[in-house]
């Protein structure tokens, strides 16, 4: 039997993930039907939660809920932007040998956790809900992320990937792959250039 990937697109405040079966793209709904699911992931006294139900912990459990995560990625601790950003957040950002790490009461003990380690509870999530979807497990990926992502940052999500047993077949930047998909089913007789227009929660990005 074909093995299935998924798409998953790793957003800054949602993340959605997709498969292609039946001869198209699929956006796969979550357990409360909706095709986006939030990048948070909240700690209490009993459990870890990602998605809908860390982001309901927000307002209830601030200093353990964790979101904005991605804007850690391929930064040392000391980077100004690094600096400015602790500041608006309600979590804990600590100093572990210049790499930063998201300390939390977890269990009702201090926990430490890397960038990739909590991007990997965010993947794991997403890779949940398609294998409920399609019925079957999956070990394969492509994950999208901005355009601006250097190599580091990329290798960091390739890193939490591993994490939760997801062969990362690419990273690609979201732009590139709505035009891929904007041309997948399509034949033009010449060549045409597209403007990728991505008007995202945080980050407004184009790409011709």
């Amino acid at each position: 039997m074909e093995r299935k990937a998924i798409g998953i697109d790793l957003g800054m405040v949602y993340s959605s993930v997709a498969v292609f079966q039946h001869g198209k793209v699929e956006v796969i709904p979550n357990e409360q039907s909706t095709r986006r699911t939030p990048s948070y992931v909240a700690f209490t006294n009993n459990e870890r939660l990602i998605g809908d139900a860390a982001k309901n912990q927000a307002a209830l459990n601030p200093t353990n809920t964790i979101f904005d995560a991605q804007r850690l990625l391929g930064r040392k601790f000391d980077d100004p932007s690094v600096q400015v950003d602790m500041r608006s957040w309600p979590f804990k950002v600590i100093n572990d040998n210049g790499k930063p790490k998201f300390q939390v009461e977890y269990k009702r003990k201090i926990k430490c956790f890397t960038l990739e380690e909590i991007i990997s509870m965010i993947l794991a999530k997403m890779k949940d809900i398609a294998e409920a979807y399609v019925g079957e497990q999956i070990s394969e990926a492509v994950i999208t992320v901005p355009a601006y992502f250097n190599y580091s940052q990329c290798q960091a999500i390739k890193d939490a990937c591993v994490f939760v047993g997801l062969n990362g077949l690419y990273i690609i930047s979201g732009s590139t792959a709505a035009g891929l998909g904007y041309g997948f089913d399509k034949k033009f007789p010449i060549a045409r250039n597209i403007l990728v227009f991505d008007l995202g929660v945080v980050i407004l990005m184009y790409q011709f």
